[in-house]
């Protein structure tokens, strides 16, 4: 009977002992890298401009939600930004476009939100408004196609669409944007930023050197001032649709190396 104990208690401290190493080694291994990436649109689109990016993402196992901005205010479009946020189940990358990185700069401050990739974005600091960035850069053609209507939104001509927002787009592409651009309310643009997660979160930003809507070298500037890791493509400003293999590629990047919390 002593033997048979002995062997008893032998194989149940063995089995806390593995226990324990399973339980560290999937410790270790959660330590970094996240499942959970949420993609904030710019102005003049919507969620679907993040069309060819989120088959790549899901591909490779992560979960992906493509933020719907109402471009009716800042507050409007973080807030809409949280409610993907709360969505996902752990920790989240999060991911702007243009005007979208306005967005992750501000939403990018709540507790689920490890990392924040800048697509060819706006990455303002606290108290500066899109504007404010903006101007602190050459002027780029795409300025030149902005129209406002009588309800105080902004939308961008088909020439704008054609020759500076999208150029290197096919065409049959380039007339769906026009069609079903998202016009932005003109007083977003004004609205400042409280809190710059950047300060305090790990970055990372793609360069659209092609880009005729924000000046490249303006994104230059954004990108040393994060202190992010920066890739730079020959590209327009809508890198994620002219480039989907390689935006996907760094966002995969980005997801792997950020620290899970």
């Amino acid at each position: 009977m002593k033997t048979s104990k002995r062997v008893i208690l032998g194989a149940l401290v063995s089995s806390i002992m593995t226990l324990s190493t399973t339980e560290n080694v999937s410790a270790q291994a959660s330590a970094t890298g996240v499942k959970n990436v949420v993609l904030v649109h710019g102005t003049w689109a919507d969620g679907s401009s993040w069309s060819k990016v989120i088959p790549l993402l899901e591909a490779k196992g992560l979960n992906v939600i493509a933020v719907q901005n109402p471009l009716t205010s800042l507050a409007d479009d973080v807030a809409a930004t949280k409610r993907a946020i709360e969505l996902m189940n752990g920790p989240v990358l999060l991911v702007g476009h243009s005007w979208g990185g306005m967005v992750i700069t501000e939403a990018g401050n709540h507790d689920k939100v490890t990392g924040l990739v800048y697509i060819a974005a706006a990455a303002p600091d606290e108290g500066q408004s899109f504007l404010e960035l903006v101007q602190t850069a050459a002027s780029t053609p795409g300025n030149d196609q902005i129209r406002p209507d009588a309800y105080g939104f902004v939308s961008l001509s088909p020439k704008g669409i054609n020759e500076d927002f999208a150029q290197d787009l096919p065409e049959s592409e380039r007339k769906l944007m026009v069609a079903t651009q998202g016009p932005q309310a003109f007083t977003a643009l004004k609205e400042k930023i409280t809190k710059a997660a950047w300060k305090s979160k790990p970055s990372w930003y793609v360069v659209a050197a092609n880009d005729r809507m924000i000046n490249p070298d303006l994104e230059r500037t954004l990108a040393r001032k994060l202190k992010a890791s920066t890739l730079e493509l020959k590209s327009s400003h809508v890198a994620m649709l002219a480039q989907p293999e390689k935006v996907a590629a760094f966002i995969l990047e980005a997801a792997k190396k950020v620290k899970s919390m």
